[in-house]
């Protein structure tokens, strides 16, 4: 046989550490025929019910809707409800996470005490608490202050005292503070025990543990479900004609109604200024998410070795030996993977 030499136009045996730069993935993306049959009858079918909205049903009589978006009773009526919503949910989410502390006290008269406040709230209808808060000035004609068993020191009229928008944030504050509780319960729940653990050996008392370390961490439960809740109230407050109330924006779209005999329209104007609100709450809701999500889910990036591995040796690196009992020396078998000798 003949000896490879240099110059000769035979193969050379390619180095075992060099790898072969891998070609470029083609990928086909895959097709879907179902999917986009699906998605253009949708489109068709949206935009039947748009044209046939648009112009072959007068009873929307959108030059009507036109003229009373901007309408200064509805525009009042809207600031109304706007009213409703925030009011009622300051005062449901400091009462929500005050019960939910109380469900779980270890004290059980206080756990017990909550326990109630939500079977009775979270268990009738909203529009049946706020038909009874509607009949407290019935109910109570007066409030007394005095020693009981005696003669009232001061006794006040419950009509000069709570009008129908009091009793309408009251009877909205009180049944959202049910749900709020339970939110506010799964998110503490949610934060690990440890964290508690760790605050008391710090020497932190009950409210820095809980305003400091607790519910910080737990807003990330909390925050999605509240906005919800937030967005449900704003629906909610068209219920307030029950207390009576009636100069919230769905109230005041209905008395228009009642004196132009046009009510579609002015459901629709109603409509378009809850969707306006509402689509600002949920932008609102996203960012409070993400500031609140921050750190969660991310990973650090893999470190990338700069050289190949098998090029990787250990400076100064020797192979263990041991004495046998006939007072050789014994090198155990390390030129193969497994073991094994050469």
């Amino acid at each position: 046989m003949s000896d490879m030499r240099s110059g000769d136009a035979g193969p050379t045996a390619p180095h075992p550490s060099a790898h072969a730069e891998p070609e470029a993935i083609q990928a086909i993306k895959l097709r879907h025929p179902g999917r986009t049959v699906f998605a253009v009858v949708l489109i068709l079918l949206a935009g039947l019910f748009l044209y046939d909205t648009a112009f072959n049903r007068p009873v929307y009589n959108w030059g009507i809707v036109g003229q009373y978006l901007f309408d200064t009773r509805i525009l009042t009526g809207a600031w109304y409800t706007l009213q409703l919503t925030v009011y009622s949910m300051i005062i449901a989410i400091v009462l929500g996470i005050a019960v939910a502390v109380m469900r779980l006290s270890p004290n059980p008269v206080v756990a017990a005490v909550a326990w109630v406040y939500l079977w009775l709230f979270r268990g009738t209808p909203v529009y049946v608490q706020l038909v009874f808060w509607g009949m407290i000035p019935t109910i109570y004609k007066t409030i007394d202050l005095g020693i009981p068993f005696t003669e009232a020191l001061v006794s006040i009229s419950t009509k000069d005292l709570l009008n129908y928008f009091t009793l309408a944030v009251i009877g909205l504050a009180l049944n959202e503070a049910a749900y709020m509780a339970e939110i506010v319960r799964a998110g503490l729940l949610a934060v690990d025990k440890g964290q508690d653990e760790a605050a008391i050996a710090l020497g932190l008392g009950w409210w820095h543990t809980m305003s400091r370390v607790i519910l910080p961490q737990a807003m990330r439960v909390i925050i999605p479900p509240t906005g919800n809740e937030v967005i449900s109230m704003l629906k909610t407050t068209s219920l307030v004609a029950a207390v009576p109330f009636t100069l919230d924006l769905y109230g005041r779209s209905r008395d228009i109604s009642a004196v132009t005999y046009q009510p579609v329209p002015m459901l629709i104007v109603a409509s378009i200024w809850y969707l306006t609100v509402t689509s600002i709450l949920m932008v609102g809701q996203y960012y409070l998410e993400r500031h609140y999500a921050k750190g969660i889910g991310d990973r650090p990036d893999v470190q990338k070795p700069t050289v190949e591995t098998a090029a990787v040796t250990v400076v100064g690196e020797r192979h263990p030996t041991y004495p046998s009992t006939a007072g050789e020396t014994i090198v155990p078998p390390h030129e193969r993977p497994g073991g094994g000798g050469a």
